[in-house]
């Protein structure tokens, strides 16, 4: 006999502004419980002393997370000058110290060298595999690897303010991939110094931002259940860049059987008009998103069915 699986079939997303100190798998455990989610997974990690943005995906929401961790993220950080740490935040402990404070002016000369395609060094302390195994549990065991440099895409930076000579505060808009700690650490080399990040906030993650988040104190403090997934944000809301393609009930059905759907009658032209070959479309009826399908040749096929 199979086992019943626990929780409730919810569905959507909810966008947590993660407090300091918990990493997003509590997180995700905590909000999981409070609405007795069968199923959920998070958009994008937030270090644990991080706070801001953390989206959560339910149920068939699931299904579009890869689409959110694609989308560009945004966030607001303090790099805090004369020492660098083995986290390259104010988590870990100090491994090199400067008296090097360069002025504002010398650090927007470098800004430039780090805004487009751009290669970076992840931190020691990271998610990155090495040979089967996460580059930070071989960091706790003390051993040291030569991490690779990957590109990543920094869309804009700038400095934002200047509290002390010890302290710059930075916003940036990254592609997916990007370590804050890591872009704080090579700016700092780059304008002559060593610093580290001493405070780390997600300020937006593809289509979520502020307006869009509730603290988990606020979450909890909703007494019923019922009530606390009205919180929740349609399953399709994650996929607001890509275009709709209306179907009918028929074409749904043939899409939810993973069958492909013709496009090629005179009175499909007007649906078809604005797509190109390989395009990502959600296909909905009048009432709920059907699927993610791709299109080619005057047809769509599914390739990620919603379930709802």
């Amino acid at each position: 006999m199979s086992r019943r699986r626990r929780g409730r079939p919810v569905h959507g997303w909810l966008i947590i502004d993660k407090p300091g100190g918990m990493t997003s798998t509590a997180v995700v455990n905590k909000v999981k419980w409070l609405l007795d989610a069968r199923k959920a997974g998070h958009g994008g990690t937030l270090d644990p002393m991080a706070t801001g943005m953390l989206p959560i995906a339910f149920g068939e929401a699931t299904k579009t997370v890869s689409h959110v961790m694609d989308g560009s993220k945004s966030y607001c950080f303090t790099l805090r000058w004369g020492a660098e740490t083995n986290t390259d935040d104010a988590e870990g402990e100090t491994v090199k110290q400067s008296d090097v404070r360069p002025d504002q002016a010398a650090v927007e000369n470098v800004l430039t060298g780090f805004v487009g395609r751009i290669e970076q060094v992840p931190p020691q302390f990271s998610a990155v595999k090495i040979d089967g195994v996460r580059a930070y549990k071989l960091a706790r065991e003390d051993k040291k690897v030569a991490l690779t440099a990957r590109e990543i895409d920094i869309h804009d930076i700038r400095i934002v303010g200047t509290p002390d000579a010890d302290h710059t505060e930075f916003a940036v808009v990254s592609g997916k991939g990007a370590y804050m700690r890591a872009l704080a650490r090579d700016i700092a080399r780059a304008a002559g110094g060593l610093g580290h990040i001493s405070a780390l906030r997600r300020t937006s993650v593809g289509p979520f931002d502020a307006d869009d988040a509730i603290s988990l104190d606020e979450l909890e403090s909703i007494g019923q259940i019922a009530a606390r997934e009205q919180k929740l944000l349609p399953v399709e809301t994650a996929l607001d860049d890509i275009p709709a393609l209306a179907v009918t009930e028929s074409e749904a059905m043939r899409l939810r059987n993973g069958q492909p759907v013709s496009l090629l009658r005179k009175v499909d032209l007007q649906r078809i008009a604005e797509l190109d070959n390989g395009d990502t479309v959600l296909a909905k009826t009048r009432t709920k998103p059907v699927a993610l399908v791709r299109y080619a040749a005057g047809e769509v096929k599914p390739f990620r069915v919603l379930n709802l």
